[in-house]
């Protein structure tokens, strides 16, 4: 895969007008790294090549700043008994193992610890999410088939 300056520009634009929050992006001769909104850090944009004169020069600088992004959406209030249960990766959400099966949690229903609670899709690979604590669901804030962000809170338990 390659990359010219132009086409790097026009992707951190476009990284910089969506809610992506990570991108890793990886071809022969470089890898590109964007991070944003992250507790604690600050955006940034790192591009590597591997070896000298691979790349036109532009492209090895140690960090390009991304494009700013908005404000993430505002967090819907939240009552502090309540677990969040976040996203740990840029996915796609999913309630059940399969199509017209059943969801693995309903909203009142009880969880334990461990158990699987949703599926979460990432590069064609499905990965269940386990429950850390154990407890009531109540709430589920994520559509079955939706995009979900790095960090984002996907329910919110009861503990208990």
């Amino acid at each position: 895969m390659q990359l010219n300056h132009d086409q790097l520009h026009k992707l951190l634009d476009l990284i910089g007008e969506s809610d992506i929050q990570e991108l890793k992006l990886e071809g022969d001769d470089f890898r590109l790294e964007v991070r944003r909104n992250l507790p604690g850090a600050a955006p940034v944009a790192v591009v590597q090549a591997p070896a000298a004169g691979a790349m036109p020069a532009a492209f090895a600088q140690p960090a390009i700043p991304a494009a700013p992004s908005a404000p993430p959406p505002a967090a819907a209030a939240r009552r502090s008994d309540l677990v969040d249960i976040t996203a740990p990766m840029v996915a796609t959400f999913y309630r059940s193992s399969a199509p017209g099966e059943a969801p693995f949690v309903e909203v009142g229903g009880r969880i334990n610890a461990g158990q699987p609670i949703c599926i979460l899709e990432a590069m064609k690979l499905m990965n269940e999410l386990e429950a850390e604590v154990g407890g009531e669901v109540v709430e589920i804030l994520v559509e079955n088939g939706t995009p979900v962000e790095f960090g984002q809170v996907l329910m919110r338990v009861k503990a208990g």
